[in-house]
């Protein structure tokens, strides 16, 4: 089980040769688990030439904690899992499947007791059927659901405790729904279980009118830099990934945002 620490960047397909070819630091990189579980030829083969170079993290889009995994998800998912041996697996705290139909939509959850209970249900199954430690993320919500009776926070702490998993905070995400929900970012920062925290992400979103949408298009916004600075304060040196899932730059552009994120760390963590 190989190490990790310091600032990782998402292995995106532009990315590949690109990285390969880099002299720069690179401490990590974060994998998604859909495009690479189960897959042979060249995709396999690539996966190796980065494991043999830096620690791979997977992360899912398609656990699905709060309804169910899909049929088959987890025995695709833990021989790959096994294959990487990373400290652990992460997804997201939401659904993005019923039954036989799959979105690749991270969808939110009422905030209530049967939500608790299926989830850590979930969660402490699918830890059991991968051998490795869980790391939930908290997503972008666009709306309240109906029937929740308590805020996200308490939502991701219960889940924490009775799961005994980790926690992944996304900065953007915790940004983005604080102003569009009308609430103060900092004040949503003091409320999350940061006692939980294992991985911390950031990402740059876009306007769309009145709202902030989490796109990954961006650099890493002002305030979602004070933000970090602020986890790190509370958090320590916890891993951190730069995300960036559209309009992707060149690697250099990406890495000067994880020098950036890796020089704040060492200053105030």
């Amino acid at each position: 089980m190989p190490a990790v620490s310091g600032v990782g960047i998402g292995l995106r397909r532009e990315l590949f040769d690109p990285l390969l070819a880099t002299a720069r630091r690179v401490d990590w990189l974060e994998v998604i688990t859909e495009n690479f579980a189960g897959l042979t030829g060249r995709p396999a083969v690539l996966l190796e030439r980065f494991r043999a170079r830096w620690p791979l993290i997977p992360h899912g889009v398609g656990l699905s904690v709060g309804s169910a995994p899909p049929e088959g998800y987890l025995e695709n998912l833990a021989p790959f899992v096994r294959l990487l041996d990373p400290p652990f697996f992460s997804d997201h705290l939401c659904f993005s499947s019923v039954g036989e139909r799959t979105w690749f939509d991270l969808l939110p959850l009422p905030r209530h007791d049967e939500t608790v209970a299926r989830v850590v249900g979930h969660a402490r199954a699918a830890q059991q059927a991968v051998g490795y430690p869980l790391v939930l993320e908290n997503i972008t919500t666009y709306a309240e659901m109906p029937g929740s009776v308590f805020d996200e926070a308490t939502l991701l702490r219960r889940v924490a405790e009775e799961a005994g998993v980790g926690l992944l905070l996304d900065v953007n995400n915790l940004y983005v729904n604080a102003i569009n929900h009308g609430k103060d970012p900092r004040a949503l920062l003091e409320q999350f279980p940061l006692e939980h925290v294992r991985q911390l992400h950031l990402a740059g979103h876009s306007r769309d009118r009145e709202l902030l949408l989490d796109t990954h298009a961006a650099p890493v916004a002002a305030p979602v830099w004070e933000l970090y600075v602020a986890a790190l304060k509370r958090c320590g040196p916890v891993p951190t990934l730069i995300e960036w899932d559209q309009h992707i730059p060149s690697l250099d552009a990406v890495l000067d945002e994880a020098d950036r994120a890796r020089a704040l760390m060492d200053r105030h963590a």
